[in-house]
């Protein structure tokens, strides 16, 4: 069996990175929490996402205060995203990797009926074999969907054979919970000295991420 690489989206794949930090900046101003930059956003940003909020206001937000946030940096989001593209060699990797006799599929926290048809655009859907994205309520964290995932491409994907390249450190903590493997990419969420605490690969290209990931589940 081959390595079985599970691809994050949003600020791996899709370098939204500009996208998220003003739609979050958006977000912050209706309840009153300074602008950030890239940076600050980085050092600062956690999963779940309510406790992201809780920390830059000091206390939980109400339900009414999380609803805002949500949906004003989702509909910022939903503004901003066409102005964004695949990451720097992105396609090349995907069709690589399938040339290669390869298997991979895409896992996202993003909704699933807004991230299907973005990914239809670039034209890289058929890489994978299965692209699945957010069905519930924003804001938690991924280990469930990722369990989710690898069942359903059960069992010619083992998550001992698999990779998961993300951005964000619950990445990374989401397939050790599955049994499977990570690399972290520095140019999305997270800075390089939160990635490096969660304890696996941290890489600055996802030409880098690959040539790991065909190592370590080889």
């Amino acid at each position: 069996m081959r390595t079985h690489i599970v691809w994050d989206w949003n600020g791996t794949l899709f370098h939204d990175m500009a996208a998220v930090l003003e739609a979050s900046n958006a977000a912050f101003a209706t309840v009153g929490i300074a602008p950030m930059t890239l940076q600050q956003y980085r050092d600062s940003y956690e999963i779940p996402i309510p406790r992201f909020y809780e920390r830059l206001l000091g206390r939980a937000p109400s339900q009414a205060e999380w609803e805002q946030l949500d949906g004003v940096f989702h509909d910022r989001y939903t503004e901003l995203r066409g102005g964004c593209g695949l990451t720097e060699g992105a396609s090349a990797l995907l069709r690589d990797w399938q040339a290669a006799g390869n298997s991979q599929s895409l896992l996202s926290m993003y909704e699933h009926e807004q991230l299907v048809p973005v990914v239809d655009a670039f034209r890289i859907t058929p890489h994978f074999v299965r692209v699945d994205g957010r069905v519930g309520d924003a804001g938690g964290r991924k280990a469930g969907f990722l369990a989710r995932h690898l069942a359903a491409l059960a069992p010619a994907v083992e998550p001992g054979r698999t990779v998961l390249i993300g951005d964000a450190a619950d990445d990374a903590l989401a397939a050790l919970e599955s049994g499977a493997h990570a690399v972290l990419y520095t140019g999305g969420s997270h800075s390089r000295a939160k990635l490096e605490q969660v304890g696996v690969p941290v890489v600055d290209t996802l030409t880098e991420a690959v040539e790991l990931a065909a190592r370590i589940a080889s």
